[in-house]
């Protein structure tokens, strides 16, 4: 028992700048009291006595703002960090090493009783501030859940899943597109990507900006490598585009922003 708890207080200490020292952690942290009292309500649970795990769990969520339910199954190194307002189904599973912001729902889309409505999260699980894991599907281990995303649908192992309804970043082109889109001033994060037309269309107006302006200034490096006559450059415009840019009032224009 001491152990786990001294596994506990170490992984804050790794990954909380903020925490200072064991007895801060141990005394300060309502994660970490969620976590103890979860394990006694969940032992309670397992061996029958329903009720009484039931109340362990409802007075843990008036000491730390953390709803746990009982048979809910938790690994080992769990940070709940802040973690006011988070809730936590009854069949759902949290792997080890996971970290779970405030706000943060999983719950379930399934009203029939037995049956599995919560979401498991694998190992080094990190799911964001605010975002809603809805369903009995898995999160791969090391993944990662946006805030403020909304995931019905199971995600990768060392994937990101963003926006709402949520959309996995996992490809290099899907990686290279949210680059793009940063550049650009606006966010991606929040359209969909198959649902919307508009998303569509941004992301085809994304990947041709990027393409395009990649050729353009592979074209203009091939030129000035072939040392091209003086008559020839000359007729190319003195304002030609030589290096990659992006237009992002336009293109923010195009989306009504």
């Amino acid at each position: 028992m001491f152990s786990r708890l001294k596994s506990d207080v170490q992984c804050i200490l790794e990954r909380d700048p903020a925490a200072r020292s064991a007895w801060e952690v141990l005394t300060c942290y309502p994660g970490v009291h969620a976590v103890l009292l979860h394990r006694l309500a969940h032992a309670c649970w397992t061996h029958g006595f329903k009720w009484l795990g039931r109340f362990i769990s409802q007075l843990s969520r008036f000491l730390t703002g953390i709803e746990i339910h009982p048979g809910a199954k938790i690994g080992e190194r769990v940070f709940f960090d802040h973690a006011m307002g988070v809730v936590v189904g009854e069949t759902a599973e949290i792997g080890d090493d996971c970290t779970i912001y405030q706000g943060v729902t999983l719950g379930g889309t399934s009203l029939y009783k037995g049956t599995k409505r919560h979401p498991t999260l694998g190992r080094g699980v990190v799911v964001g501030a605010g975002a809603q894991v809805l369903g009995g599907f898995t999160v791969g281990d090391s993944a990662k859940v946006g805030s403020n995303a909304v995931v019905t649908k199971p995600v990768p192992a060392g994937a990101t899943a963003v926006g709402n309804p949520a959309r996995i970043i996992q490809a290099e082109l899907d990686v290279k597109r949210e680059e793009v889109a940063a550049k650009m001033g606006f966010s991606a994060y929040g359209v969909t990507q198959n649902d919307d037309p508009l998303s569509q269309a941004m992301r085809g107006l994304i990947d041709s900006a990027a393409t395009q302006e990649h050729q353009i200034a592979m074209i203009w490096k091939a030129i000035e490598q072939l040392n091209c006559p003086r008559q020839v450059v000359s007729i190319v415009p003195v304002d030609a585009a030589r290096q990659e840019h992006f237009e992002a009032d336009k293109l923010n224009q195009l989306v009504g922003k």
